[in-house]
């Protein structure tokens, strides 16, 4: 059994796939199981009424294909490209079903992609695999009832944090023929947006050199022109600290920017990935706040700068 280990600071030692302690009745996960235990969760209204598509690529040069699922008969739906953590070493996207089944039972086209991890490359590769994926959900969400003018980037710890940089740093993005303007918003679960000092394989993962500590650091980019971010944290996280999303926040705010803070008292950060799965369980209101955002993102502060 591989457990978790909390880190110092502002920064905490990402999620494995392989094995993360999750406090209370939430879950053990453990590296031979996860596949079975992630198999067991399903949404709050299953998968009935969805339409899911499995293992449609969108780079086969790197063999990376995407999961859809999406409500019934949707016209023009908003869209959440969803990435998963597992700090970019793990984590498969067959796992994250019940993230898709939620989503989309409740009118969200949800696109769930693959992307390359450590050991096999190092950042910013899988950067440009979730621009690719992005860029295939502004492309293609039509054709399973998403619309492309409402097209969100989210993920969960590690995924949080390239979603994040999607957002922030355009570079990603401009690859792609897109902006982060682009986007409808942002939406961060327990993202790592604050890091440093490395520990374990992160300085080999973004180059242990101020180039690599720099661009790894989605607060780096954040200037007031990134999408509308919505920041999902729980309290008793020991692996991404609060902290990540309360400067996240802070330095959004003080750039004239949008964030959306929202502290769950309680919530460890495998709890907070879970919780849209047990919402029905009277679990904390991690759902309601995400689709509320996506209904309703609110405008940009930037947009109104100057504005009597």
């Amino acid at each position: 059994m591989i457990g978790s280990r909390p880190r110092n600071g502002n920064s905490g030692r990402l999620w494995r796939a392989a094995g993360v302690v999750v406090a209370g009745a939430t879950a053990l996960f453990l590296g031979g199981c996860a596949q079975i235990y992630y198999a067991t969760i399903g949404s709050a209204d299953s998968a009935h009424n969805l339409e899911v598509h499995h293992g449609i690529v969108f780079d086969a040069a790197h063999d990376l294909a995407l999961d859809v699922y999406a409500p019934h008969a949707a016209v023009d739906a908003p869209v959440v490209v969803f990435f998963y953590g597992g700090s970019w070493e793990g984590g498969r996207r067959r796992w994250y079903r019940y993230v898709g089944e939620t989503l989309a039972s409740h009118g969200v086209v949800a696109v769930i992609p693959a992307y390359r991890k450590f050991p096999d490359v190092r950042f910013p590769a899988f950067m440009d695999d979730a621009a690719n994926a992005t860029k295939w959900a502004f492309a293609n969400a039509g054709q399973y009832g998403g619309d492309p003018k409402r097209v969100f980037v989210m993920g969960h710890s590690a995924g949080g944090h390239i979603a994040a940089l999607l957002a922030c740093d355009k570079r990603y993005l401009a690859k792609a023929g897109l902006a982060p303007q682009d986007l409808a918003g942002m939406i961060g679960l327990a993202g790592a947006y604050a890091f440093l000092p490395w520990e374990d394989d992160e300085a080999d993962i973004f180059g242990d050199d101020p180039k690599g500590r720099y661009d790894s650091q989605p607060i780096n980019f954040v200037d007031g022109d990134e999408p509308p971010m919505l920041l999902l944290q729980g309290l008793d996280d020991d692996e991404v600290p609060p902290s990540n999303a309360e400067v996240m926040a802070e330095r959004a705010q003080a750039m004239d920017g949008t964030a959306v803070l929202k502290l769950y008292p309680d919530l460890d950060h495998g709890a907070l990935l879970l919780a849209p799965a047990r919402a029905h369980d009277g679990a904390a209101p991690v759902l309601h706040d995400t689709l509320a955002f996506i209904a309703h993102p609110p405008e940009r502060l930037a947009q109104l700068k100057g504005t009597p």
